[in-house]
């Protein structure tokens, strides 16, 4: 099994930045999320993703984020032995997406 690809917050305010059309799933609770999410992510809860397989696109590449980067490593681990490898993990989540804007 590969390491799972990781990305840093930077790379991806970039990547948003320059208009990418970027697939990502945040997997935070709803109390979380309500404080805010990065534009155009979308919300699935970390429990929800077993029964929510059907969502995540298999053609493109899906980051996925939570508050620190540890829950979307494990969901990303997840859905790697399902077969599932064009997933990134969001290293550091939304903990350092913020304090990169200090």
């Amino acid at each position: 099994m590969k390491p799972i690809s990781q990305i840093e917050p930077s790379e991806l305010k970039s990547r948003l930045q320059s208009g990418e059309n970027i697939y990502m799933i945040d997997v935070r609770e709803d109390d979380e999320v309500a404080h805010g999410m990065i534009a155009g992510a979308k919300h699935i809860p970390m429990g929800d993703i077993p029964s929510r397989l059907d969502e995540i696109p298999r053609n493109t590449e899906v980051i996925f984020i939570c508050r620190s980067g540890r829950r979307s490593e494990h969901v990303c681990n997840f859905l790697s032995h399902q077969g599932i490898d064009n997933i990134v993990n969001m290293s550091g989540g939304m903990l350092q997406w913020y304090a990169d804007e200090e």
